[in-house]
């Protein structure tokens, strides 16, 4: 009974939060791709006026030689600019705010995050810190909690995955709990995104492999889940498109500019698509590895996402199937059954192309209930996920995750 009464619980919470959710102040930034337009900062920087800037990255591309670019792009321009260059993969509480401290003492107006999506959502924390210096960062946790406007924020992507460029979502650890949670707010959708395809020509071919899984993530978990509406879909179904016909090609030759092209615009349609209908339990279940072990984040959504489609069987068998038909996938004549699964061992067979491991075996046993716990608290109710699980089913796909046998 308990069990029904909490499902229940959950679904109508889903229910009355996608009545209210086209009700809300969605907007897209503003949107600048292609190669070589990373040149266009300044002007729009300048556009805004927007004087002086803190340029968020980390030790490795503060070296780079697109970020050298910016730097000679805005002394150019006559814009100022400090640096905060200790973003790590899974940014800190920390993190955000040693720079939140670096923006207030150069009095910075604005922020450009250059890197993935550990530097973009670095610096939402610092806009979130700015405009709420005396409230911790953990109590933005959840959805609408900052509700004030944060200073103008430029994305500037150099993988294809996140599609933190798009998103009304900052992902953030903390250190001393082992935790990583979203906080949601449509005050952290950036104002400007440069999508420079130049920028990741140089990214390696297992961050290409994982952040382009990352981005085909977030297209089927928005898709499949019961929050689903036509833009959203159709922004899936395009992204998934795309990433199908690209991910490999990149992959082998990293210098595929078109390629690397379209997975930068697949990454940003499928961050538009589960930004307004959400994604579910393979996130839930990354970022819990994310804040315990440090996972990188396109890994973890990489191995878990077969392993949580297959656990929810037939309860997403019709959504799924459509998406994979929708996609070109699979035959247009198989029906939604048949489909999801030569779907699901498609994606296996993808991953396994690309040296994507099946396990993550790094899980340790005694671990699971409290990561099970953490994902429950993450998803539930808000995730409008095929099948909504309790704990110990979720302990159950951790081990599936792990690969000990059941």
């Amino acid at each position: 009974m308990a069990s029904f009464l909490y499902r229940f619980a959950c679904r109508a919470f889903q229910k009355a939060f996608f009545v209210g959710v086209h009700f809300m102040p969605w907007r897209e930034p503003q949107l600048i791709h292609g190669a070589g337009t990373l040149s266009e900062l300044p002007k729009h920087l300048k556009a805004n006026d927007i004087e002086n800037v803190l340029l968020v990255t980390d030790e490795f591309l503060v070296k780079s030689e697109h970020f050298l670019n910016i730097k000679k792009y805005l002394e150019e321009a006559g814009i100022k600019y400090a640096i905060y260059d200790k973003t790590i993969p899974n940014p800190t509480i920390d993190n955000i705010n040693d720079a939140a401290r670096i923006y207030r003492k150069n009095k910075c107006k604005g922020l450009v995050a250059f890197g993935g999506g550990s530097a973009i959502d670095c610096a939402k924390g610092v806009g979130i810190r700015i405009v709420r210096r005396w409230t911790p960062i953990s109590f933005m946790r959840g959805t609408l909690r900052v509700l004030r406007k944060i200073p103008y924020l430029v994305a500037i992507p150099t993988t294809a995955g996140t599609g933190s460029e798009a998103t009304v979502a900052a992902v953030i650890s903390n250190p001393q709990t082992h935790e990583k949670y979203p906080i949601n707010d449509f005050v952290l959708i950036p104002r400007l995104a440069i999508l420079d395809a130049n920028i990741t020509l140089n990214l390696p071919a297992n961050l290409t492999a994982t952040t382009g899984m990352d981005a085909l993530t977030h297209a089927i978990e928005a898709y499949i889940g019961n929050s689903n509406f036509d833009g959203s879909a159709e922004a899936a179904i395009l992204a998934g498109r795309l990433i199908l016909e690209n991910i490999q090609n990149a992959y082998r030759d990293g210098h595929n500019i078109k390629a690397r092209e379209n997975l930068q615009k697949a990454a940003y349609l499928a961050g538009y698509a589960f930004t307004r209908a959400y994604v579910g339990y393979v996130h839930a279940i990354a970022h819990s590895l994310g804040g315990m072990y440090h996972t990188p984040h396109g890994l973890a959504n990489s191995v878990i996402l077969p392993h949580v489609l297959e656990f929810y069987g037939e309860t997403c068998e019709t959504r799924l199937g459509f998406f994979a038909k929708a996609i070109g996938a699979v035959p247009a004549e198989l029906d939604n059954h048949e489909a999801s699964k030569v779907f699901i061992m498609q994606i296996r067979e993808l991953n396994r192309s690309m040296d994507i491991p099946e396990h993550l075996e790094f899980i340790q046993t005694e671990d699971i209930p409290r990561l099970a716990k953490s994902a429950s608290k993450e998803a539930n109710p808000l995730y409008p996920v095929p099948k909504i699980l309790n704990a110990k089913e979720l302990e159950t796909l951790y081990r599936i995750v792990k690969g000990t046998k059941m």
